[in-house]
This record gives C-alpha cells, sequence and structure tokens, in this order.
C-alpha cells in the first residue's frame, strides 16, 4: 500500500495580504510607461497637421473674403454662407450629384454582390474570377478615363464601331446631356466595383458551410439557399458596403473631371468640381469653403440616416 504526499504549501509570513492581492498591489506600484505614446505620436502629428488644422483654417476662411488672387484679408460674415445658399449652380451641381449617386450606388452593390455569387459557385475559375473581377480596381484614375474615353469615341470608339457593323448610329456617348452621366456611371462601375465585391466574397466564405449542406439535405435549392442563407447572413456586409459606396459617390470628381469636364453643358458637374472651380479658377477661396463645409454636411446627415435605417432593419 503506497502513501501519497502532497506537495507542502507555500510559506507566508502571519499578517501578509493574499497573493492575489499582493500582485494587484505590485501592478500599482509599476511606473507609468509612454511608450506607447511614441508608436502614436507620428500618426497623431500628421492627423493634426494635414487633417484638423486645414479643416479649421478652412472654417475661418468661410468668414473672410479670401482670394488666391491675393490682397489684404478682410472679415466679411455670413456673406460666403448667405451667397453659397443662394447659389442656382450649387443646386444644380447638388441634383448632379444626388443623381449620379441614385444611379451608381444600387448598381455597384447589386453587380459586386452577383460577381461574388458567381466566383463563390465557380470554384474551379475561382482565381481567375478573382483576378479580372478586382483588377481594374487597381487602375489609377486616369489610366481608367483613356480607356472609356477611347471606347466612347463616337467616331473611333469601340462601342460605336460595333454599332456600326449592324448598320446603327451610335450616340455621342460623352457629348450629349441624354447619355453622359450614364456613361461616367458605366465607367465608374467597372473600375470601382471590384472593392466591394471583393468585401462581397470574403463575408460569402466566413459562412460555415455546413449549414449550405443542412440546407441542401432538407430539400433546399440553390436559389433558395442564396435568399435564405447567404442574402440574410451578409446583411451587415450590405449594410456596409452601401454605405461606403454613398459617401464615395456623393464624393465623386476625377473621374468625372477627366472624362466630360463637368459637360456637356455643365450636365455631370458635382459638387466637387463647382467648388474647385469657385476656389482655384475663381480664385474665391472663402467662398469655396463655405460651400465644402455646407457639402459635409449634408454628407455627414446622409450617412447618419442610413447607419440608423440599417439599424432598424437589424433590429
Amino acid at each position: 500500500m503506497t502513501s501519497q504526499t502532497s506537495a507542502p504549501a507555500p510559506r507566508t509570513s502571519p499578517g501578509a495580504p493574499p497573493r492575489a492581492d499582493r500582485d494587484l498591489v505590485d501592478v500599482r506600484r509599476r511606473p507609468t510607461t509612454w511608450t506607447g505614446l511614441w508608436f502614436v505620436l507620428p500618426f497623431l502629428a500628421f492627423y493634426l497637421l494635414f487633417l484638423l488644422w486645414p479643416a479649421v483654417v478652412g472654417l475661418g476662411y468661410t468668414f473672410t473674403d479670401r482670394s488666391l488672387a491675393g490682397g489684404p484679408l478682410s472679415f466679411v460674415g455670413p456673406d460666403n454662407w448667405q451667397e453659397s445658399l443662394t447659389d442656382r449652380a450649387l443646386y444644380d451641381s447638388l441634383w448632379n450629384t444626388l443623381w449620379f449617386t441614385i444611379l451608381s450606388v444600387p448598381l455597384m452593390v447589386l453587380l459586386a454582390l452577383g460577381l461574388a455569387l458567381l466566383t463563390d459557385h465557380a470554384r474551379r475559375l475561382g482565381w481567375f474570377l478573382r483576378l479580372s473581377f478586382f483588377a481594374p480596381f487597381v487602375l489609377p484614375v486616369a489610366v481608367m478615363t483613356l480607356i472609356w474615353n477611347w471606347m466612347y469615341n463616337p467616331s473611333l470608339g469601340l462601342f460605336n464601331g460595333t454599332l456600326a457593323r449592324f448598320g446603327v448610329q451610335g450616340p455621342e456617348w460623352l457629348f450629349s446631356e441624354d447619355t453622359a452621366m450614364f456613361s461616367v456611371v458605366i465607367a465608374t462601375a467597372w473600375w470601382q466595383v471590384g472593392f466591394n465585391y471583393l468585401l462581397y466574397l470574403a463575408a460569402m466564405q466566413s459562412i460555415p458551410k455546413d449549414v449550405y449542406e443542412a440546407a441542401a439535405i432538407d430539400g433546399a435549392g440553390a436559389w433558395q439557399r442564396v435568399g435564405r442563407i447567404t442574402l440574410p447572413l451578409l446583411a451587415r456586409t450590405t449594410a456596409l458596403i452601401t454605405v461606403l459606396q454613398l459617401i464615395g459617390s456623393l464624393r465623386v470628381f476625377e473621374q468625372i473631371y477627366l472624362m466630360t469636364m463637368g459637360g456637356p453643358n455643365f450636365a455631370t458637374r458635382t459638387v466637387i468640381q463647382y467648388i474647385y472651380d469657385s476656389g482655384f479658377v475663381g480664385l474665391r477661396v472663402g467662398l469655396a469653403s463655405s460651400m465644402a463645409y455646407i457639402f459635409m454636411v449634408l454628407i455627414i446627415a446622409a450617412s447618419i440616416a442610413q447607419f440608423r435605417l440599417f439599424s432598424r432593419k437589424e433590429a
């Protein structure tokens, strides 16, 4: 018969606090270290210097007659704000921006979802589809506009050349008020949909396959599995993509400026281009700053409203 011996308990001096309390006291007595602050300081410095400080200075310019032409700076009070709020051209550019957003956001969300579903089901061609759908997103905006300006060319372009083979007279894509905005939306969707597609595909591939297998055993078809499993589980991703796409579409500038310069007859001139024209062409920095802050408030309000809408749907 063997006897078992237990390890002797550690001796503690009479009146000493328990070990957990002593460890807590030791942690509290350790000197505070500021090492982590040095990792934050570079970002904080760039944030203050290139984002926060220009925002404060720009807000101050809205109450002055600041001009790129130089000259004395004088205080004008709310004159710039009043002129901005009564400027008909600003409201026209706001409508163009809103129209571009209405056309582009649903298209780019639904197109990204469809491409992600196609890639998720086409296992053998998955690598090729991922490369094909995401590759345009890495192109610089200048390269993208060169490609689409050539395809939209009325006489030498790919689209009108193809239509001419069937005896159809192609439209003047970027030179007509009726087709210019639609043309820019199509080019933008081809260029930017890859980012939304990648978000959808990552979220789709994180869904457990056991859920689909159980649904298939219960007799659910392919479309039923998409409608009853995939889409509901992608609700948060859809909300994120929609908000990001809304903000990106409201801030559209580069491709429209390079493809149409806001024409024809200002049919595609957006808010940011009008702000640019007022500040850097018209040299009225104070007026352009007030327009920029008005537009910023509208973007924030639209983003908050959309966040609340999706929050209510989830609830």
